[in-house]
């Protein structure tokens, strides 16, 4: 083997150095992203409490689904980890009779602090999204730091990684220069999912790529049977027109979406925290430890992107975010109302500045989804 010069070598490690701190200089990514969970006061105990995985399973019509995610990699991006992940996910697992998890952890640029906002939030990531796609494997990427260019250096590695669908809990507010990072999300065969915020009315990103699908949040009621009975906008979820992102073509379509911008959310899932699920994380939390109740977008995204990896388990062709995206507003318009109805609850309940109405809005997207029909079709669309 040839022998290096030590100038060469420097120049090596020089390049090595730079393409770990390339993002760093843009504007906007060095920003401080946030994590979207929520805590509902005071709900810290040693039992769990709020739906537990097999009520919203049967909310939803997931119950009536056989998908399982055999196959799939959902990849959830989460800042500093949690260093009590993996006894934490197996006490969930445990105590909602799940099966034992796949769970595979990865520091792409090595482990850094422990922070316990984000400990809470990597719990509740990866805990419901084996609840939902209880045999998909799960891939934790663990950005260095909160610093959005390490999330991006996470979801890169995510991607490289065999990931089918990658969930982001976190957000950050739009910069001038963020269509320059639109080929972070344009991979084959892969889907990003992306919280669209828990501060009311405004844009954060990545929710705002047209190549993400950005998840609002709702507040979900079930009967005395779990059966979903109503839904309303949650008044946290993030929401509106973005600054920057043009129009893509799958909104074109909606007459209730005009103007030459991107509009988030997308689609929404259940998220308001006082009618929340349960988290276990044992890291201590501002003195919470143990059991919590929890919403946020953070809970929905993670949800979407396992209904993904459920979608995507029965295809032969591997869904991409664009295609995805562009099926899951197509099955609300195909075939008029009827095809809304079938795989959506339209919901016109609801402020977070903006209301939600009929059809499109910016609280809850075109709606939150019935699984038993939406998630079938998604797997056979032809996209």
């Amino acid at each position: 083997m040839k022998k290096l010069s030590n100038l060469t070598m420097m120049m090596i490690v020089a390049t090595l150095i730079f393409s770990v701190v390339d993002f760093a200089p843009i504007p906007g990514l060095a920003r401080k992203a946030h994590p979207l969970i929520r805590l509902k006061p005071g709900s810290s105990a040693s039992t769990p409490f709020g739906y537990s995985p097999s009520q919203i399973r049967i909310a939803c019509g997931l119950n009536q689904l056989s998908a399982t995610g055999s196959g799939q990699i959902i990849a959830i991006v989460d800042a500093y980890g949690s260093p009590t992940i993996i006894n934490d996910l197996k006490i969930f697992d445990k105590k909602f009779r799940l099966p034992p998890a796949i769970l595979n952890i990865a520091y792409p640029e090595g482990k850094h602090r422990i922070d316990p906002g984000w400990a809470t939030e990597t719990s509740l990531d990866v805990e419901w999204a084996h609840a939902i796609a209880p045999a998909a494997k799960i891939l934790l990427v663990v950005a260095r730091s909160d610093a959005s260019y390490d999330f991006v250096t996470a979801i890169d590695y995510a991607t490289s990684h065999g990931a089918q669908v990658v969930s982001n809990s976190w957000g950050i507010d739009e910069f001038s220069s963020e269509v320059s990072f639109e080929s972070h999300f344009k991979h084959s065969g892969v889907v990003y999912v992306a919280s669209s915020g828990d501060s009311g009315a405004g844009v954060e990103w990545p929710a705002a790529s047209p190549n993400v699908l950005a998840v609002g949040g709702t507040t979900l009621a079930i009967d005395t049977n779990n059966s979903y009975l109503s839904e309303s906008g949650w008044s946290d979820s993030g929401g509106g027109t973005s600054l920057y992102m043009d129009m893509p073509s799958y909104q074109s379509h909606w007459s209730a979406i005009v103007g030459p911008h991107r509009r988030i959310p997308d689609v929404a899932f259940d998220a308001d925290p006082m009618t929340g699920v349960p988290v276990y994380d044992s890291t201590p939390n501002n003195g919470q430890s143990g059991w919590s109740e929890a919403g946020g977008t953070s809970f929905s995204a993670p949800v979407w992107a396992a209904m993904i990896a459920l979608a995507d388990q029965g295809r032969t062709t591997p869904l991409t975010s664009f295609n995805a995206i562009t099926d899951l507003y197509g099955f609300a318009v195909r075939t008029g109302r009827a095809g809304y109805t079938e795989n959506y609850h339209d919901i016109n309940k609801g402020n977070n500045g903006y209301s939600a109405k009929v059809g499109y809005d910016f609280l809850t997207g075109i709606g939150s989804p019935k699984c038993n029909n939406l998630i079938p079709n998604l797997t056979s669309a032809l996209e």
